[in-house]
């Protein structure tokens, strides 16, 4: 990882290390008219290397949406190596580009099973060097490539070890031009990656697996705790400080450090319920459309979904782990006037901050009832890689529990 201010100015330089002669740029259109996008590419252009941009990425990507990319580098390679500018939809395709043209297949076939066919790539992919304009995903230190998949009505994901970037430069300049409803989001993302991998199931109750079997997520560990602390630590005075000061650098700068020590964090350890429940919320959604993104068409931000139903699964998951959810609430807010409930210390911290940062009040303030509930399940039971890292283990009554209780938050 290379972090700090101008950091973004010498990918060309870190590119012509891994002896790159063509470059695929990768962003969206939103990043794109902000100018950096050009800028890093008139740099990378600087050290002699040849690099196109593709500026169509999808925001919340979807499997339509990634297939463009991944046709458009098929068609214009071959490339040696590739950058991504912009949030975790640019990252997220930058992989699934980087990943379908480095091995055969189709993208359904790397999907993680139920939704696809799980497989396993089969050659390395070439450098990838993420380059985050929000502060949220962690995708730029991240095993995972999120989407949705528009015929099934579902948010899935590829999960392996070679779609980690080479190279994560995190410059927190380029998160300044991010509205407030984009960090409010993408910081409970990253509040939701530090707080789920900090209490998921502990590594030691997992049975030992053959090196090729073992999956990205092995449940918390203490390499994963310390960066999960760090993020938390930073993020009680960044997040509600950058969402009402985009301009503060020292807040947005503090944010890009959290949303990356969490990736590192929940990258390895994993996440749980709020994750899996956020898959169904954001890829079954009928018209809600949030402050700050694009308008033309309805979406729950990937953040936002996460957040939504934190308070009640943290509330389920509260008994099999109690110091941790202690800690968590402890490490957001040491000066919070603490209900006299300790199970509800962690639920009252999130709900105080989501209504400080103007996240809406539950799953139903986006579009969601209780007649949806039992849908939702569904689309949740398919998250099975995550629900299996979550501390307590949750039933389909569990859930649909979880889900009731955050239809309305406050």
């Amino acid at each position: 990882m290379k972090y700090g201010s101008g950091s973004s100015d010498e990918i060309g330089y870190d590119l012509s290390q891994y002896g790159a002669h063509r470059v695929l740029l990768i962003t969206d259109p939103q990043v794109a008219a902000t100018g950096w996008p050009q800028r890093i590419a008139d740099g990378i252009a600087g050290y002699g290397l040849d690099v196109e941009i593709f500026d169509g990425v999808h925001i919340e990507p979807t499997d339509v949406s990634m297939q463009k990319a991944i046709d458009f580098a098929r068609g214009t390679g071959p490339w040696d190596a590739f950058v991504a500018v912009g949030g975790g939809s640019s990252i997220d395709t930058a992989k699934a580009a980087n990943l379908l043209t480095s091995n055969d297949g189709e993208l359904m076939d790397y999907i993680n099973a139920p939704v696809g066919g799980g497989l396993a790539p089969s050659k390395p992919l070439k450098p990838l060097v993420a380059v985050p304009t929000t502060t949220g995903t962690g995708s730029e230190s991240t095993t995972v490539c999120v989407l949705d998949v528009l015929s099934l009505r579902v948010k899935s994901g590829i999960s392996h070890l070679r779609l980690r970037p080479t190279l994560a430069v995190v410059d927190p300049r380029l998160t300044v031009s991010q509205p407030a409803g984009v960090t409010a989001a993408s910081g409970m993302d990253i509040l939701c990656h530090a707080a789920e991998s900090y209490t998921a199931r502990p590594y030691t109750e997992f049975a030992r697996k053959k090196p090729e079997e073992r999956v990205p997520y092995c449940g918390s560990n203490p390499l994963a705790d310390m960066f999960a602390e760090q993020s938390l630590r930073l993020l009680s005075w960044a997040l509600p400080a950058a969402v009402a000061d985009g301009g503060n650098l020292k807040a947005r700068e503090d944010m890009a450090l959290a949303a990356t020590f969490a990736g590192l964090g929940f990258g390895n350890a994993g996440v749980h319920i709020p994750h899996a429940n956020a898959y169904p919320i954001a890829g079954q959604v009928r018209d809600f459309r949030p402050e700050g993104y694009p308008d033309e068409e309805a979406m729950v931000p990937h953040g936002m979904a996460v957040s939504l139903t934190a308070p009640a699964a943290f509330r389920f998951t509260y008994s099999a782990a109690p110091d941790r959810h202690e800690r968590v609430a402890r490490l957001l807010a040491p000066d919070f006037e603490w209900p006299g409930d300790v199970s509800e210390h962690l639920p009252a911290v999130l709900i105080r901050l989501m209504q400080e940062i103007g996240i809406p009040n539950g799953i139903g303030a986006v579009g969601y009832s209780e007649s949806d509930v039992d849908d939702l399940v569904q689309g949740t039971l398919k998250q099975q890689r995550l629900l299996a890292t979550a501390p307590r283990e949750a039933s389909e009554e569990d859930l649909a529990g979880i889900l009731r209780d955050s239809v309305v938050l406050w």
